[in-house]
């Protein structure tokens, strides 16, 4: 199969997993997943996103507690993943959302392209507009100015990946 085939068919075989194996994710494929959210495009390359990889189980059991308080629930939006990747940009920059939307994407992409599973979980920008957010910006040495945009989780898939959903009708409308 050749690079294209491969790409189209990698973008149209990811889905997102919600059951992880406890084994956390091998370095390798982790920094080939963090480097390739850094070549998500940015609005005038401002490069206005920072991603945060985090791998502690105490902080990823902290950000899924905070996670879930927004929602008001105690269970685990982070489904047992042992990773988590927090999208963050700074809002001063006009495009923060937009950028940090497409960091989420490279880093979903590729976590399937190195054979790890991934889930965009929301919620990141309630839980860093938080005074606990702000206080774990401070304590990973980042501005508290910095506005959440998604959380990325990763890890291995705890059984097959789920089918894909038809594609709705008229996704797609061409004007020529």
């Amino acid at each position: 199969m050749d690079t294209t085939a491969t790409v189209l068919q990698s973008l149209q075989t990811r889905r997102s997993v919600r059951s992880y194996l406890p084994k956390q994710v091998e370095e390798t494929a982790l920094e080939a997943v963090l480097t390739a959210g850094t070549w998500a495009p940015t609005g005038m390359n401002k490069q206005a996103p920072v991603i945060v990889a985090v791998q502690d189980a105490a902080t990823v059991a902290k950000l899924s507690a905070l996670n879930a308080a927004v929602m008001g629930s105690d269970k685990d939006p982070f489904y047992g993943a042992p990773t988590v990747l927090v999208v963050l940009a700074d809002p001063s920059v006009r495009t923060w959302v937009e950028d940090g939307s497409l960091v989420m994407g490279n880093l979903m992409n590729a976590a399937h392209a190195v054979g790890l599973a991934s889930c965009w979980i929301h919620r990141a920008r309630e839980v860093f507009d938080s005074d606990e957010g702000k206080a774990l910006l401070k304590q990973w040495g980042l501005p508290d100015t910095l506005r959440g945009v998604g959380n990325c989780i990763l890890g291995y898939a705890d059984g097959p990946l789920p089918d894909a959903r038809p594609r709705k009708e008229g996704y797609i409308v061409r004007v020529k």
